[in-house]
């Protein structure tokens, strides 16, 4: 009995001794695995919070971008602004000095060269043209003398004559320029054959285009000093379709208020204004507004 009361104790024993094993190593494995699960949480954490600072960082970024982009905004705005103020600045040079370059060459230019005359404006007795220059003698009809023209404004005289010629019209001048005195004599001359109807074709002196030396009146071999018969030439034609390309225009046409019907009379003003003139059937030179043929004057040499 004390035998099999020993092996039981001894059984006894091992069984709790195997079950105080068993529970120390369940209590080691549930401390192992309560320990992988704080690890596992605390490494969670631990990204969260990582997570968490590199969105806020993102969102800081971000915002420290936008503000950069508005500040290079503004900047790009007020660079704008800064060079807009530049331009225009340098477009108030640019005008200045235009200005300055039109006054000085207005200042070369005689301002009487597109004035109305023709009982108009008056030029008196001293005025003569800045540069006189004479004709050439193959352009002046035999048996005239020597004739004059405007300097500047030669070469386009002698362009249209050149032209007509290559053209088979063969002009010639009867009287270019014409000064103060001469005029008066030519009146007073025509004023003793026809008495008060010389006013009807012939100017007063002072009053008179030639005066300015950029007037011609005109003619062909074959019609001589007959001058009305000269508007039913070819010459005259010939003068309506080209004379404005050279600078020149009809300054007495059918209808005007001053003179007679003068087809050979012909005044330079320069291509431009000849030009337009020549665009628009219903306007001419003295019924044109003088502040706008004034506006042609710089470039009448040109």
């Amino acid at each position: 009995m004390e035998g099999e009361s020993r092996s039981v104790s001894k059984k006894l024993a091992t069984v709790m001794t195997a079950s105080l094993l068993a529970n120390i190593f369940l209590g080691m494995f549930v401390f192992y695995q309560n320990n992988l699960i704080n690890v596992h949480n605390a490494r969670n954490d631990q990204q969260t919070i990582a997570l968490q600072t590199s969105q806020a960082t993102i969102v800081s970024l971000e915002a420290d971008l936008a503000n950069v982009k508005n500040d290079l905004e503004d900047l790009l705005e007020e660079y704008e602004e800064e060079l807009e103020r530049n331009e225009e600045f340098e477009d108030q040079i640019m005008d200045l000095a235009g200005s300055l370059d039109e006054f000085e060459r207005l200042q070369d230019i005689d301002e009487e060269l597109l004035f109305k005359y023709s009982k108009v404006s008056f030029l008196n007795e001293n005025y003569v043209p800045s540069r006189l220059k004479k004709i050439d003698n193959k352009y002046v009809l035999q048996g005239k003398g020597d004739q004059y023209f405007h300097g500047d404004a030669m070469r386009f005289l002698e362009r249209m004559f050149d032209a007509a010629r290559r053209d088979d019209i063969d002009l010639k001048i009867i009287s270019a320029y014409r000064s103060f005195d001469e005029q008066n004599e030519l009146k007073g001359q025509f004023t003793q054959v026809y008495g008060s109807g010389a006013n009807a074709f012939s100017a007063d002196q002072g009053f008179s285009e030639h005066q300015l030396a950029t007037t011609i009146d005109l003619t062909t071999p074959a019609v001589g000093g007959t001058y009305q018969s000269f508007g039913e030439t070819e010459a005259f034609a010939w003068l309506e379709e080209n004379a404005h390309k050279y600078g020149f225009i009809l300054s007495y046409p059918k209808g005007n208020q001053f003179y007679i019907y003068e087809p050979w009379h012909w005044r330079f003003v320069g291509r431009d204004l000849a030009r337009d003139l020549d665009r628009d059937d219903d306007l001419t030179f003295y019924t044109m507004d003088q502040r706008e043929i004034n506006k042609y004057l710089l470039e009448i040499f040109d």
